[in-house]
């Protein structure tokens, strides 16, 4: 089984240039399946940390690179989607945003900030006990007592505390939610969701998004409900 993957077929959320080699590292099995971009490519193509895989592999066997709170040992893990990266020894803090086009970029965020994570539900299952699952976009998982969870529904968002991994926020989705597009031709914009269209049959909903530019279109699952302060808190 190759460790590479070729630049041109890499998903349009990579980071990288498709035309430089042919060749990347291939992500390993893991969190936000095959969107997930290998931490080697942020350490080394992004932040340019790292000029090798060999440098990648021994910064991340002193426990200075965190994810989500948890020290990282493999260099292909795969980041995504409200990833947040710390680099203890710089006292560096980033959060994995979409930016303009749906490519996943690092934004630089407080140390405050740094100790928890929003996390989209997509998944609301009952377990053995009674009890509630809460599964989130990267495939992470989050149980709630079941006199809770009935406050809780797919297309919400909410904060898990990176130490304790329990649930400190709670945004749901409506109309009036602040949001941002993760994906599609929008990715990146930030707006209130102004209405909610709901398709009858097995099409996608679709939201209208207000916004200081107008505002846009775009199908319910390219949208994340999101924090109001939470583009707004760089370093």
């Amino acid at each position: 089984m190759t460790n590479h993957q070729k630049r041109l077929a890499v998903p349009n959320s990579w980071p990288v240039e498709r035309k430089t080699d042919t060749f990347t590292v291939k992500a390993d099995a893991g969190p936000h399946g095959e969107s997930g971009v290998p931490l080697v490519i942020l350490l080394r193509d992004v932040l340019e940390y790292v000029d090798s895989r060999k440098e990648a592999r021994y910064a991340l066997n002193h426990d200075s690179v965190l994810v989500n709170g948890d020290a990282i040992s493999d260099e292909q893990r795969p980041i995504g989607m409200f990833d947040i990266l710390a680099f203890v020894e710089r006292e560096e803090y980033y959060r994995v945003f979409p930016d303009e086009g749906g490519r996943l970029a690092l934004t630089p965020i407080d140390e405050d900030a740094a100790g928890s994570r929003l996390g989209k539900i997509e998944e609301k299952t009952t377990v053995t006990g009674g009890d509630f699952q809460l599964t989130l976009h990267d495939g992470a998982t989050v149980h709630v007592d079941a006199d809770e969870a009935d406050q809780y529904s797919t297309k919400d968002s909410i904060v898990v505390d990176n130490e304790s991994k329990e649930i400190v926020a709670h945004f749901t989705y409506e109309e009036g939610a602040l949001v941002t597009a993760v994906a599609g031709q929008h990715a990146g914009s930030v707006g209130t969701i102004g209405d909610i269209d709901v398709t009858l049959g097995s099409g996608s909903n679709t939201v209208t998004i207000d916004a200081d530019d107008g505002g846009f279109e775009t199908v319910e699952e390219y949208v994340v409900v999101i924090d109001e302060n939470f583009t707004g808190d760089e370093e």
